[in-house]
């Protein structure tokens, strides 16, 4: 098992270190860890470099400081750890699409091994967690999301797509809140394409199966037509926010690709996908 989607303190939002994350993933026999803190590309510097601040952004500023810590905790854990649980030196970016500079500025660092593709929010709204989805109309949010993905996989410089679907989470699962996804299966067709076509994988994030909305992102039906459209990599994260949390519906996520015709998972070193046979 392999779990590349984790957080430690480092990320605003999240707890505990790096070094008990690798005991953690050592003690559960994974065969990969990666350490991906959140760094939102819309926000690399303080507040007062911005004209809008929504309810979310309170602690989401400063990203360009979060990303160079994070390499540096990485990196110096990497010096004292020991164990057979190979350790990845990555990021979750979020918003790439918001500020291109500062999303090419972190993905050409040297030192990274591994990059998550994710969006969050929208340009000039808030975070989906904070969204009001009573007062929105989700089909649109969800189609603006998807267009913002595509988008995203256009520029195409990561090496999986984070947490697709990502919104249902608030929508269906907090705020119970149906909607059918089948709507904009014309333009998730159109985003697996294009990761298909770069060689980019996506994840399996396992995270809603310890939340109200109870299914991975994304779920068994998209995955498989991730391998219709030709895709061929994916990788699994927990997306722990806790130490107790890795590990987390990796064995599930794992049935779930095998259940979509996948006969390999992958971890990524300097870019590189590794292939584990499943």
């Amino acid at each position: 098992m392999i779990d590349c989607h984790t957080h430690t303190a480092v990320s605003p939002d999240a707890e505990g270190d790096v070094l008990s994350s690798y005991r953690q993933a050592v003690s559960l026999g994974l065969k990969a860890l990666a350490v991906t803190e959140h760094v939102e590309a819309n926000r690399p510097e303080g507040p007062e470099n911005y004209t809008t601040v929504h309810t979310s952004d309170e602690h989401y500023f400063y990203n360009r400081d979060i990303f160079y810590k994070s390499m540096e905790t990485n990196l110096e854990v990497l010096k004292h750890i020991t164990g057979d649980t190979v350790f990845i030196n990555g990021t979750e970016l979020g918003q790439p699409t918001h500020n291109y500079e500062f999303a090419d500025e972190v993905v050409s660092d040297e030192r990274l091994d591994f990059v998550i593709g994710s969006m969050h929010e929208l340009k000039g709204r808030d975070d989906f967690a904070f969204l009001d989805y009573k007062k929105e109309d989700p089909e649109k949010i969800l189609e603006e999301y998807f267009e913002e993905i595509l988008a995203m996989c256009k520029w195409g410089k990561f090496d999986v797509l984070g947490h697709l679907t990502y919104p249902l989470r608030y929508i269906c699962g907090e705020q119970g809140i149906s909607v059918d996804i089948k709507k904009h299966e014309n333009i998730i067709r159109a985003i697996f394409t294009e990761i298909a076509s770069m060689d980019k994988g996506i994840e399996i994030n396992t995270s809603g199966l310890r939340q109200d909305y109870g299914k991975t992102f994304p779920d068994l039906d998209l995955v498989k037509l991730y391998r219709e459209c030709g895709g061929k990599i994916i990788s699994l994260g927990s997306d722990a926010h806790k130490t107790c949390d890795i590990g987390k519906g990796i064995k599930e996520g794992m049935e779930i690709a095998k259940a979509a015709g996948f006969s390999r998972i992958f971890y990524f070193k300097k870019h590189v996908p590794y292939g584990i046979s499943i």
